[in-house]
């Protein structure tokens, strides 16, 4: 098993760890500070060095359910102590992208009563799609003026892990149409916004709200029938 130290702290941008595999596609470590894509959110880049060689990872994913660094260059061998560190400008843009997509999903909610079909981010830029049965370039100013109100609210966002039927008993904590979590995951790990927002997520989130900036909502589309889509950029 590999501790991965995202979930529980997003802000540490690095690690030691020791190489406990290598295999075709990556390398895997004890301990690892790089997310590994999921949810929408893209895997983590950065570097591992050791004692006689540095090598970028250009990816994060699972590989049977470890974090696998996809790396360029020669690999450390099993064994060596490497030092991970992922690229934290980077990381932060995200973790900026993915609390903007939160509070977006969570104003939807609340105001329109419409909940998410789908999404996907990069660095900076993300996309949304909600089931809505109209969509507009009002409407998308409409909810950029909403959005950008309750981000400057400064709402905390606090991390928690609760028990699997407790956190299913609420209602409103899954907002996306279909229920994606796997029976096996216990307990849940839920990311709470102040008073505004409290989802089942495993991605990387900000402290604050105040800490995303300005978003704005530069493109609605509709993609079918109860399904329409927002596009938002930092």
């Amino acid at each position: 098993m590999t501790e991965e130290i995202a979930p529980r702290d997003a802000y540490a941008r690095a690690t030691t760890a020791e190489v406990v595999d290598v295999t075709a596609t990556g390398v895997v470590l004890d301990r690892t500070v790089f997310y590994s894509r999921g949810g929408g959110q893209p895997g983590d880049t950065g570097v591992l060095r050791w004692d006689g060689g540095t090598v970028g990872v250009t990816d994060t994913y699972r590989l049977a359910g470890l974090p696998t660094h996809v790396i360029e260059g020669t690999p450390p061998q099993i064994g060596t102590a490497v030092e991970a560190e992922i690229d934290w400008q980077r990381r932060h843009l995200l973790m900026r992208t993915h609390t903007a997509l939160h509070v977006l999903s969570a104003i939807i909610w609340r105001d329109f009563d419409a909940k998410v079909t789908g999404g996907n981010m990069e660095p900076g830029a993300a996309r949304m799609d909600f089931e809505l049965d109209s969509i507009s370039v009002e409407f998308g100013r409409e909810v950029e003026e909403r959005l950008n109100a309750e981000l400057a609210k400064n709402h905390l966002i606090r991390v928690l892990f609760l028990p699997r039927g407790e956190a299913l008993s609420d209602p409103d904590l899954i907002r996306t149409k279909v229920n994606l979590l796997p029976p096996a995951i216990d307990p849940i790990r839920v990311i709470e916004i102040g008073d505004i927002d409290k989802q089942a997520d495993g991605g990387t989130h900000v402290r604050s709200t105040e800490e995303v900036g300005t978003v704005h909502v530069v493109k609605t589309e509709s993609k079918g029938k109860g399904n329409k889509r927002m596009r938002i950029e930092l």
